[in-house]
């Protein structure tokens, strides 16, 4: 069997090149997404100023709540802190030998025209912690006293002061005047700046006290980092710590890094369960139309006494043999593929552009399994028909397509329709990512179900279509229209797609941009104040908040602190745990300035240790008014709040709302990240925005703006262009299966050309053809493909906006359909003109 399955490839090279091709990228998409989750667990950036240290000690870096599985952990969206007084008990743990702990708080300077030295994060730190990188002084003096400060000396060269010299700094206030007493440097200081204060003064400007940012432990000569790690998880045994060596020491060092990780996890392993479904759904569909062109063979081979049983091994050892060869090459081109994946997460700031990617022989190996266990599904699927039809239907069947479909597959196929229909009634009632997800998935199962019963779908439009190609061309239009009636089965493999990558990147586009249209909207809708105050270095001091309420003609100045809260809920057996968008308030202060849609209880309530709910938060917790509600802030740690309003705008403020002191407390940095301003009915505009700015100019950095002016989201914006990033190589997969298979399609019908010459027809009469069955495959395909993610999204877009319409740029509709008109008709051109290069004559007697 081996034997001749490679002799028919060997004289079938173009027939299995669209497989080829299929599993090869299928293949590549794969281990891709196999490479991003292997960087997620072992990938990182290396570590600046704990470069000395054989292990560092930082906050717990992702939230397990008790009963949730190995996999449920949520990563935190703060900077967790350690107790300080642990340093002394690290201390005594041999083979330590030192045990530091390390303040990190933000930190600007500001220059003589009162500007803020920004580019990158400018970050203070006690002195004593500047032997963990190590930090020299290359000049000057370590600071003594509470008015010095040391200064990295890429920062003092960018501020323009040396020893001896005077700088404002800036932290959670107004900027107040330092002594530079030395210039430091550090081996790598790339992605950061650093100003070194005494231990005293930095513990103030933290803000923590018995707490630090990390403890860094620094080994005696000869002690293994991996040893001294496992003492050191001995002796923090019951503290609520994270242990870190080698290249996870940047994790506690840098936030960004632990999230990018837990983000390629997230990342490889749902767009993995997507790119495997559709490289299966595609290698599928070549193969059918591969085994399709093949069907005179295979009714020779059950004529001369094959049995099912040797077609269906045949069939699978041929394309064993082209997964396996296609798979490796995929396996390889993955490693490409990954890299720009991630060079495109990190253009749109959801990666840091220096993480680095880890590469193993694991993903690459999965990949090859996997793409050979989907080809070889595929194989089994497409080989159904040929093994089990009787020998004289086979020879029948050698002329004539066979039009109907198996009850099964009519019944698979309709049944996957409705469901997907179903589930898009779902953000009726769910809204948020939930409602956003089910949208989507609703469309792909209605695409993949549309697809199982394609020819009789495409058999029915083309009824309505073929009159109309008829009348386009007397002799062209009448053999495209005859062509497609009379072919449906070759027609919807072409069609299926295309008409895939249309729904899928019309559902996945508009989705987003629907749900962020319905977060603006409400939240233009629920913001009655005035002014807006942001910053463009950082945070806002929350000093800034009570300077604002004191000028005259302000009623109200209510500070915004974005943070997230992690929430585990029981579902059934298993615990769900998830990270929700969270908002910190004044309580005194909302009633001017925003309209939540409470919906019970009292906003103005909302102070000490209490929380208000969105309305479907608290009806899924199954909480009300008086209820304790047990979740985790954004920096891991424990709460168990009193519920005293819920209220129903969760799309501009998220889930959860709390009083802004708390929620500033367990934030990274201890600021605001706005404040909302009120002014007085009848006060003069111009005279408050006049006042508005002098308080600007008290804390550099700060930027008054109308309240319409305010950014989205950042978090919403960046989730937003990382889902099109990876729908985008999605899409860039099917449609080059999209071109294969139209090809594929168009070349094995070479004989056919030849025929239509010999009796007559012109070249340039069968070109005109296949221009024209080009564009009803593509008619055929937009339309339906349209017409599939419609209803998802029109209920969507009523739940979240009350309006059947998307939201969005019609452009983008438009350049889809040209992409597929485009795609399409040059993928059908060209092949029909290569077909058309051999005389008449010869290709007549050529094998199919």
């Amino acid at each position: 069997m081996l034997t001749l399955a490679w002799q028919t490839i060997r004289t079938r090279i173009g027939g299995f090149a669209g497989a080829f091709i299929a599993i090869l990228c299928g293949t590549a998409l794969v281990a891709a997404c196999g490479i991003l989750m292997e960087s997620g667990l072992r990938a990182g950036v290396p570590t600046q100023r704990y470069a000395d240290t054989a292990v560092v000690v930082g906050g717990t870096q992702s939230v397990h709540p008790p009963g949730a599985d190995a996999l449920s952990a949520e990563q935190v969206g703060e900077q967790a802190t350690v107790p300080a007084e642990l340093a002394g008990r690290l201390a005594a743990v041999p083979g330590v030998r030192a045990a530091v702990g390390e303040e990190s708080f933000p930190a600007q300077v500001v220059t003589g025209d009162g500007q803020v030295l920004t580019g990158v994060p400018s970050l203070g730190h006690n002195w004593d912690a500047a032997v963990l990188a190590p930090f020299t002084l290359s000049a000057g003096r370590a600071p003594t006293a509470n008015g010095e400060v040391v200064l990295d000396a890429d920062l003092a060269h960018r501020a323009g002061v040396g020893v001896g010299g005077e700088v404002r700094v800036m932290t959670r206030s107004v900027p107040s005047p330092f002594q530079v007493v030395g210039i430091a440097t550090a081996a790598n200081l790339s992605r950061q700046s650093a100003l070194f204060f005494t231990p005293s003064q930095a513990t103030l400007l933290a803000g923590r006290p018995g707490q630090v940012h990390a403890i860094g432990v620094l080994a005696d000569p000869g002690v293994s980092p991996d040893a001294l790690a496992d003492r050191v998880r001995a002796a923090t045994a019951g503290t609520p710590v994270e242990v870190t060596s080698g290249i996870e020491r940047s994790t506690v060092e840098f936030l960004d890094v632990s999230q990018t990780r837990t983000l390629l996890l997230a990342i490889a392993g749902s767009f993995g369960g997507f790119a495997l479904m559709v490289a299966v759904f595609v290698v599928a569909s070549t193969l059918a139309l591969t085994i399709n062109q093949r069907r005179r063979e295979f009714a020779l081979l059950r004529a001369v006494a094959a049995t099912p049983r040797q077609i269906r091994k045949l069939i699978g050892v041929e394309t064993t043999l082209i997964a396996l060869v296609a798979g490796v090459l995929g396996s390889f081109l993955g490693l490409a593929v990954a890299g720009g994946m991630r060079d495109a997460f990190a253009a749109i700031g959801v990666v840091p552009a220096d993480f680095g990617l880890a590469i193993g022989p694991l993903p690459l190996v999965a990949a090859v399994v996997l793409g050979l266990g989907a080809a070889r599904l595929a194989a089994w699927t497409a080989s159904r028909r040929p093994s089990t039809i009787r020998p004289v239907e086979a020879l029948g069947e050698a002329a004539v397509e066979r039009r109907e479909l198996g009850k099964v597959r009519m019944v698979t196929g309709w049944t996957l329709v409705l469901i997907g229909l179903g589930g898009a009634a779902v953000p009726l009632f769910v809204h948020g990512d939930a409602g956003l997800a089910a949208s989507s998935m609703a469309t792909l199962v209605a695409v993949i179900g549309l697809s199982v019963v394609g020819p009789q779908v495409v058999g029915l439009m083309v009824r309505v279509l073929a009159p109309v190609v008829s009348r386009v061309s007397r002799i062209s239009g009448y053999l495209a229209a005859a062509n497609s009636q009379a072919n449906t089965r070759r027609l919807a493999a072409a069609v299926t797609p295309l008409m895939l990558a249309v729904a899928f990147a019309l559902s996945m586009f508009y989705s987003q941009t629907s749900s962020a249209a319905a977060a603006a909207q409400q939240t233009a809708r629920s913001t009655t104040a005035d002014y807006v105050l942001t910053s463009a270095s950082g945070g806002i001091s929350p000093e800034v908040a009570e300077a604002a309420r004191r000028v005259p003609g302000v009623v109200a100045a209510n500070p915004v602190v974005h943070t997230q809260v992690i929430v585990s809920t029981p579902m059934g057996e298993d615990i769900d745990v998830q990270r929700l968008p969270a908002q910190g308030l004044a309580a005194e202060q909302t009633g001017a300035t925003l309209d939540l849609g409470v919906s019970s209880g009292r906003i103005e309530d909302l102070t000490g240790d209490t929380v208000a709910l969105s309305s479907s938060e608290a009806s899924w917790l199954g909480k009300k008014i008086g209820d304790k509600v047990d979740f985790y802030y954004g920096d891991g740690t424990p709460a168990s709040l009193r519920l005293v309003a819920t209220y129903t705008h969760e799309l501009a403020f998220g889930d959860f709302v709390l009083p802004v002191s708390l929620a500033r407390l367990h934030t990274g940095d201890q600021l605001d990240d706005s404040v909302l301003v009120r002014r007085s009915p009848g006060a003069d505009a111009s005279a408050v925005s006049a006042a508005l700015q002098s308080v600007s100019g008290q804390y550099p950095g700060l930027v008054l703006g109308a309240v319409t002016a305010a950014a989205p989201e950042s978090e919403r914006q960046a989730q937003f262009y990382l889902n099109l990033v990876a729908v985008g190589v999605l899409i860039g997969y099917v449609a080059i299966s999209v071109a294969n298979t139209l090809v594929m399609s168009t070349a094995q019908r070479g004989r056919e050309f030849a025929l239509l010459r010999l009796i007559g027809t012109t070249r340039r009469q069968v070109i005109r053809m296949m221009r024209l069955e080009a564009l009803a495959t593509v008619f055929v395909a937009v339309v339906v493909g349209t017409l599939v993610p419609l209803v998802p999204l029109a209920l969507l877009n009523l739940g979240l906006r009350g309006t059947v319409l998307p939201s969005g740029s019609p452009t983008v509709y438009l350049g889809i359909i040209a992409g597929a008109v485009l795609l399409g008709v040059l993928s059908m051109g060209l092949s029909t003109r290569v077909a058309l290069r051999a005389r008449p004559i010869d290709a007549i007697g050529l094998r199919e």
